[in-house]
């Protein structure tokens, strides 16, 4: 009876501690690498209307481009 219970002391103390490591290792707060997974803001091309991540984009006046080229032609007017 004495090796039962010595057994199952050692049993408790060894859920406890493995318990307790699993609560100290859980994430409280996102990391780096979470944060990069999450999707970048698109804009949209204000010459050809194509959506492109914003840290990608050129602005000029309050407008997005996709490439310099789109930035130099100015915004679409339309008379295509």
């Amino acid at each position: 009876m004495g090796l039962f219970r010595l057994l199952f002391w050692i049993a408790i103390i060894f859920a406890a501690i493995w318990v307790w490591r699993r609560y100290i290792s859980a994430p409280k707060r996102p990391s780096q690498a979470q944060r990069e997974d999450e999707p970048a803001p698109m804009v949209r091309c204000a010459h050809c209307g194509v959506h492109i991540p914003q840290t990608q984009a050129l602005t000029q006046d309050q407008r997005w481009y996709c490439s310099q080229k789109h930035l130099e032609q100015g915004p679409h007017t339309g008379d295509r």
